[in-house]
């Protein structure tokens, strides 16, 4: 049983959808409660603070709903996220998605609801706010800080590329999947004597495509911190395949990744609140520019691809085992913080330690995988040396 009030805390999640996130919702609930505190869950991300009517009268199921532990018991092992999630930014909303009861206000192209956000906060009695999601979504959380809001970040996100901690919730699971489904298709590569071609998640960062490359399942990954020349990787997937009995070889190709020269590729021109166009596609290309390039190095010889874009089976389902127990942690850590009357920070893993940090490294830097430190640029895969003192994802502690 909950003990006196002691305030409001409130918590959302906003951007994709990972695994991680409800074990995450269900440690700050069942801690808060337990030392005094009232959790609200705002529903579809940021979106659930924008479209709040601001009556006690008013239906607002859809915009916020009061947490209990029975509710978060039963999501709490679950992947995806109960209180669903937006690319909702509350300060660049386009007129089109003004909620109605704002659009004599807001009549612009382009609007900053944040006055409306704050408003929101106070009319529902929240003290501080729990943001869950990728650099994008805790940038609002930083803008929110910067008002004056008590806010206390969790990073999340498949791609592991928030600034300032060495692991974000989904990261684990992502690449986890990507084994199993690797190891699945290889037998299909193998069979037909194809090279495999996979597209994983990772816009700027292309820790999704190395880590499961060096964990065996590729011969070789292109990432987004490296324009690499397509007739060499064409070149080193032939002879891989040469080398193995089964012939065949595998490659991963980040999302974000590019040919020497060339840009990124974009399922289309369609932007979101964050300005970012949704990418997707260039592993298709690649393998495509593969199949056309495969006789000049394979005696004449085309060599067939099987292409598999993974995109959100690796986003779907429960959380493995380290998505289950550091969003326990970081729920925690939140709470250690608020406790102490402490905000404006990011809850962070640094060189294998829980931490936290100022909440503004979300905006102030970039964390993308250190090319001269862990990938061999001639042979188009991660370095396999020095891994003595390393943290457990090797490469994450000390990216740039």
């Amino acid at each position: 049983m909950a003990k006196k009030k002691k305030g409001v805390i409130g918590i959302l999640t906003g951007g994709g959808d990972v695994p991680g996130l409800n074990p995450a919702i269900r440690a700050v609930t069942i801690r808060a409660r337990r030392e005094g505190y009232e959790v609200i869950g705002l529903r579809r991300g940021w979106a659930g603070t924008i479209d709040i009517i601001r009556d006690k009268k008013a239906d607002n199921s859809n915009n916020f709903q009061l947490l209990t532990e029975e509710l978060v018991n039963k999501a709490g092992r679950t992947g995806g996220t109960f209180l669903h999630t937006s690319r909702t930014n509350p300060s660049r909303v386009a007129k089109a998605d003004v909620p109605e009861h704002l659009k004599d206000a807001y009549n612009e192209d382009m609007n900053d609801l944040t006055p409306e956000v704050l408003k929101n906060l106070d009319f529902l009695g929240i003290d501080y706010m729990i943001p869950i999601g990728g650099d994008d979504t805790l940038s609002y959380g930083v803008r929110l800080y910067k008002e004056g809001f008590k806010v206390v970040a969790i990073p999340k996100t498949m791609d592991n590329d928030v600034p300032g901690t060495d692991y974000c919730i989904g990261f684990s699971t992502c690449v986890t999947r990507t084994i199993q489904i690797a190891n699945n298709l290889r037998t299909s590569a193998g069979s037909h004597e194809r090279v495999l071609v996979m597209e994983v998640f990772g816009r700027y960062a292309g820790f999704t495509a190395m880590l499961p490359t060096m964990a065996g399942v590729a011969n070789r990954c292109v990432i987004p911190e490296y324009e690499f020349k397509m007739e060499n990787l064409t070149e080193l997937l032939i002879a891989d395949r040469l080398k193995n009995p089964s012939r065949y070889s595998v490659v991963l190709v980040s999302e974000g990744a590019m040919f020497e020269g060339g840009e990124m590729v974009f399922q289309d021109s369609i932007k979101d609140a964050y300005g970012h166009a949704k990418l997707g596609g260039f592993g298709e290309l690649v393998a495509a520019e593969f199949k056309r390039l495969s006789p000049e190095y394979n005696n004449g010889k085309k060599v067939n691809v099987i292409y598999q874009k993974l995109s959100y089976m690796t986003r779907g389902g429960d959380p493995d085992a380290i998505d289950s127990i550091v969003p326990m942690a970081y729920g925690n850590l939140a709470l250690d913080l608020i406790l102490e009357g402490i905000h404006g920070r990011l809850i962070v893993l640094k060189n294998g330690r829980y931490d936290n940090m100022p909440i503004e490294v979300v905006t102030s830097s970039k964390k993308l995988v250190n090319v001269e430190k862990h990938y061999n640029t001639e042979r188009l895969r991660p370095f396999y040396k020095k891994f003595e003192m390393q943290p457990l994802f090797i490469m994450t502690s000390d990216a740039i």
